[in-house]
């Protein structure tokens, strides 16, 4: 049975945002020097970020070797889409109109926005009519 996952916090994101990037397992060393100016931690409260997200089951510590590797265990897509999901349901009662509409509304996204939208709408259309 898979795993329920749950929310990341900011902080949480950020490092998942770095792992996901990487091309491969990093270091705390590593994400320390890659969030510097972003978030400017000391080691320690790096670490214990890292060890809660590998409680909550979003990321694997290999310690097999004298430095500790970590690496994501939910990609980037898998969680984008569950809070997007998640998202949707809960200020929008699953509406995706709705959001688009009060997005609009407020005029957080133009008429290039929508003509991008319908313009994802068609291919993703298309691609169903081909298969």
């Amino acid at each position: 049975m898979k795993q329920q996952v749950k929310k990341l916090g900011d902080a949480e994101l950020d490092i998942m945002l770095a792992i996901w990037q990487a091309p491969g397992p990093v270091t705390s060393t590593w994400l320390q020097e890659q969030l510097r100016g972003k978030r400017d931690w000391p080691l320690s409260a790096l670490m214990t970020t890292l060890a809660r997200l590998a409680d909550k089951g979003f990321v694997l510590c290999d310690r097999s070797t004298r430095t500790n590797y970590y690496s994501a265990l939910v990609s980037e897509a898998e969680y984008k889409t569950r809070e997007s999901r998640s998202f949707l349901q809960r200020l929008h009662a699953g509406s995706l109109p709705s959001l688009v509409a009060g997005l609009y509304g407020s005029q957080a996204i133009g008429d290039a926005d929508l003509e991008e939208l319908r313009a994802l709408i068609d291919a993703l259309e298309g691609g169903k009519a081909d298969g």
